[in-house]
């Protein structure tokens, strides 16, 4: 049986002995971690490359001197994870300067601040911790922590874990976030694919294409349904809140205690708009795949989006790269197919009816949301006919069929294609399915 990796967060509530011994904890993990990047930074100006004894100088050594001397009084295992989270920020600084890292360019370390309102503290296996769950409620057990800390468990572990993180978040709330193993879940076939086309004007439309059976004079039927997410716009929601907070946050003096209760009041507008587009994400997407055999969606590049300062806004608060990210993840965890359409293949100007390459163009093209096939007469929605292209295209993918809708190499279209005759195919025609079209906006 195979398994995969994952991380369960619950809410923690410690005493306030153990704040202090958390916030003490968390200043030295942020203090271990800056004196390694500083330590490879000497390391690199004065030309002898990367160290190798980062951890034996910024922690054994540096604990026996008196400027670091207070490195005893907490745990350990904490500024060992620290110094190595170092070492692996520069690894991926160095594999994306030499192109074994993929994605965008990642830049050098830089030191933590102690201003940042976030912070964590990773405790593995050499902590000895323990996790005990009775019901809701759920015990962390660690040697000098002034008591057992309690959590809410909402649900049980599937496996002992291997890690826990303490996690500080910048409205005040604490975490622990265990890192487990637990069996990947695999359901039966559901007679049903999907394409998912994302947006601006609505969260996304789903394609979903199945195929009935048909009896015994009677060929299959293919059906295909058009559902319609609607935007949520939690930002826009909370935007007017969120507006008075951070008003109230900006006539505060620094450094006074009013500063800090307006900066967590406006923390806790944020943490709140962030956790309900995450849900959000979660809910559509857990029911996405439970419901389809295979997924295609379409490779997205929101950076350049979120530049425009028209439409910055409404893609920050859309959320298009976090719901393909759960998608994906949900996916791959049930053994679902999750084909990606490259973000070149032109599924919003191509004609899911005939194939040829009639529908809007260019900046001007954006507003245009319903147009005519030039070639074939037919009228499409723009969302839907995107969908369509991505699901086919996703298909043409996922089956590695040597046709395309488009040919990159001659730029010919999938009807220009067919009309070629190949000495493979068969010279019976055999009959196509017969395609039946239904749209379906949720309520």
């Amino acid at each position: 049986m195979s398994t995969e990796i994952v991380r369960y967060r619950y809410r923690a509530y410690p005493t306030g002995k153990q704040v202090r011994l958390f916030a003490r904890l968390f200043g030295a993990t942020r203090v271990a971690y800056n004196d390694a990047v500083a330590y490879c930074r000497a390391e690199h100006a004065a030309g002898r490359g990367f160290p190798t004894d980062v951890q034996t100088i910024v922690l054994t050594h540096a604990k026996k001197t008196p400027q670091r001397a207070w490195f005893n009084e907490v745990y350990g295992v904490c500024l060992v994870q620290a110094v190595g989270d170092a070492r692996t920020a520069y690894r991926n600084f160095f594999d994306s300067l030499t192109g074994k890292r993929r994605g965008r360019k990642v830049s050098a370390p830089v030191f933590k601040s102690r201003h940042h309102n976030r912070h964590t503290a990773r405790f593995s296996t050499a902590a000895r911790f323990s996790v005990t769950i009775d019901g809701r409620t759920g015990t962390l057990h660690l040697p000098k922590m002034y008591g057992p800390l309690r959590f809410t468990a909402s649900r049980d572990l599937p496996s002992t874990p291997t890690s826990v993180t303490l996690v500080q978040e910048p409205d005040g709330r604490y975490y622990v976030s265990f890192v487990v193993q637990r069996p990947t879940r695999t359901t039966g076939p559901r007679g049903a694919v999907a394409g998912i086309d994302v947006g601006l004007s609505s969260y996304a439309h789903v394609l979903t294409r199945t195929t009935q059976p048909g009896d015994l004079t009677a060929t299959e039927t293919v059906v295909e349904t058009v559902t319609t997410i609607a935007t949520p716009a939690y930002l826009r929601r909370k935007e007017r809140a969120l507006r008075r907070s951070q008003r109230a946050l900006s006539r505060t003096t620094k450094g006074s205690r009013n500063r800090a209760k307006a900066r967590v009041r406006v923390a806790r507008l944020h943490r709140k708009v962030r956790e309900a587009r995450l849900d959000h994400a979660h809910q559509h997407a857990a029911r996405l795949v439970a419901a389809h055999d295979m997924i295609a969606v379409e490779t997205l590049h929101t950076a350049p989006m979120a530049r425009n300062r028209r439409t910055a806004k409404a893609v920050h608060d859309q959320a298009m790269s976090q719901f393909l990210r759960v998608l994906e993840h949900k996916a791959a965890s049930q053994g679902t197919p999750l084909v990606k359409v490259a973000r070149t293949y032109p599924s919003t100007q191509t004609c899911s009816t005939c194939t040829h390459i009639t529908g809007p163009r260019g900046l001007t093209g954006l507003s245009v949301r319903r147009w005519t096939c030039t070639h074939c007469g037919t009228h499409h929605d723009r969302d839907i006919n995107a969908a369509t292209n991505i699901l086919n295209e996703g298909l043409r993918l996922l089956t590695h069929n040597p046709e395309s809708p488009m040919d990159s190499r001659r730029h010919k279209t999938l009807a220009e294609v067919r009309q070629t005759p190949s000495p493979a195919q068969s010279p019976t025609k055999q009959e196509e399915p017969q395609e039946i079209r239904s749209h379906a906006t949720p309520t």
